[in-house]
């Protein structure tokens, strides 16, 4: 009678065990998936058209962000989901317009995916952006950030600045992408549509 009490609560404790352990494997599958991503795809990332980066350098910092309105509001906000991400004062000139106009086609270009995409527009300045700006790219956050804070996150290219890159971050939060001053939006559109097929998270 006793060594059946013992083997219940040894069968108890195994079992125990096992759903610990699928309760951590199930926790983890978006790491690994992420990383399964960048370190076993990477190999073949000579078509990739951005830069890839090495995303445990850059994961979203403390940017004292804020909403339009002046509240609250940060990139995490939008974590779960792929960002576009674009940086400019409020005065959204010819080339910024471009890249506003880029993002939006590219997002609509996945199709029934593009809903795991966000864009998102970090403006530099205190200045209000342009309304009819605001009503053409419904859709778009918009977030105020301290240019010195973008300055130390965000890696350019030589001779370039962080006002001239489209940004890519990942569902886990981490900057894991920079696209060339001028990209090339059919170029982008493969690299997304390859990401998102790739990728289980977002």
């Amino acid at each position: 009678m006793e060594q059946n009490q013992q083997k219940r609560e040894q069968q108890q404790k195994r079992a125990g065990r096992g759903k610990l352990f699928l309760v951590l494997a199930v926790c983890a599958a978006p790491l690994v998936a992420s990383y399964f991503t960048y370190y076993v795809i990477k190999p073949s990332s000579r078509t990739n058209y951005g830069t890839l980066l090495d995303p445990r350098k850059y994961p979203i910092p403390a940017l004292a962000s804020t909403g339009l309105d002046g509240s609250r509001l940060s990139l995490q906000d939008y974590q779960g989901k792929w960002l576009m991400v674009q940086v400019n004062d409020a005065d959204c000139r010819t080339d910024c317009r471009k890249r506003l106009n880029d993002m939006r086609q590219l997002r609509l270009a996945q199709g029934k995916e593009m809903d795991r995409i966000e864009r998102v527009w970090l403006i530099t300045d205190d200045q209000p952006p342009e309304t009819m700006l605001l009503h053409e790219y419904d859709g778009m956050r918009y977030l105020r950030v301290p240019p010195q804070a973008l300055q130390a996150w965000l890696p350019v290219e030589q001779g370039a600045l962080v006002s001239d890159h489209i940004y890519l971050i990942d569902p886990l939060g981490n900057l894991m992408m920079r696209y060339p001053k001028d990209a090339d939006p059919s170029r982008i559109k493969k690299d997304l549509a390859k990401l998102l097929k790739a990728s289980a998270i977002g």
